[in-house]
């Protein structure tokens, strides 16, 4: 566990599930990937309990070979951008708890997503959320991907700050077990899709209920 008695200077936030609720739109994009190539949905727990890793490795638990994969990966990703706009949206909150944070000063904040970098950009542009960032870690970013602690990790040597100084937070066990291994506080998100039992087993250090709990964080 990371050591608490150090001011925190370095805000990391996952970005799906944590600042943008996207999950319908995940969820309807991996229905219609399923059906028009499998010809049957699997249950959602298979596509939710993957949440926090890349499209390509979630698809990849589906894809019979490369060229299966690459045509869902189409599908995937033309079915999304289509009905992006109407379906993501900032939860209630969060802006005011950025707002919170910069009105701090001299604190530094970055997300952190295994989503590709055009996706995590037009998601952010479209809630007005992009001028709270100065950093971006997406799945273009780095070779390994959560629950690996390189994102993490890429975001800290941005920002050149020690992981006593930071906290991760996120909505998936695959957050709080990237967050643990780079050494940094982790405090997981309840307005998310997982619930606290599933997220229990990778305990955080901080469970926030609501986003302006993000301030107990100060």
């Amino acid at each position: 566990m990371a050591p608490r008695d150090r001011l925190l200077s370095t805000y990391l936030f996952d970005l799906d599930g944590t600042l943008i609720n996207s999950i319908e739109l995940i969820m309807s994009s991996f229905r219609h990937t399923m059906l028009v190539h499998l010809g049957e949905v699997p249950a959602d727990h298979d596509w939710r309990s993957g949440f926090g890793t890349p499209l390509r490795t979630q698809l990849a638990k589906f894809a019979c070979d490369a060229e299966q994969f690459d045509a869902m990966r189409a599908t995937y990703v033309e079915y999304s951008d289509k009905h992006h706009d109407q379906m993501v949206e900032a939860y209630p909150g969060v802006r005011e708890a950025l707002e919170n944070l910069r009105d701090r000063g001299a604190v530094r904040l970055a997300i952190v997503t295994s989503k590709n970098r055009r996706g995590t950009l037009r998601g952010l542009q479209l809630c007005d959320l992009e001028q709270y960032f100065d950093v971006f870690i997406t799945a273009d970013d780095v070779e390994k991907h959560k629950p690996d602690p390189a994102p993490v990790i890429a975001a800290l040597d941005q920002f050149a700050v020690d992981a006593s100084e930071a906290v991760f937070i996120g909505d998936s066990p695959h957050d709080i077990a990237a967050g643990r291994s780079a050494g940094v506080q982790t405090a997981a998100v309840l307005w998310g899709p997982f619930t606290r039992q599933a997220l229990a087993h990778q305990p955080p250090d901080h469970w926030l209920t609501c986003p302006a709990d993000i301030s107990t964080l100060f």
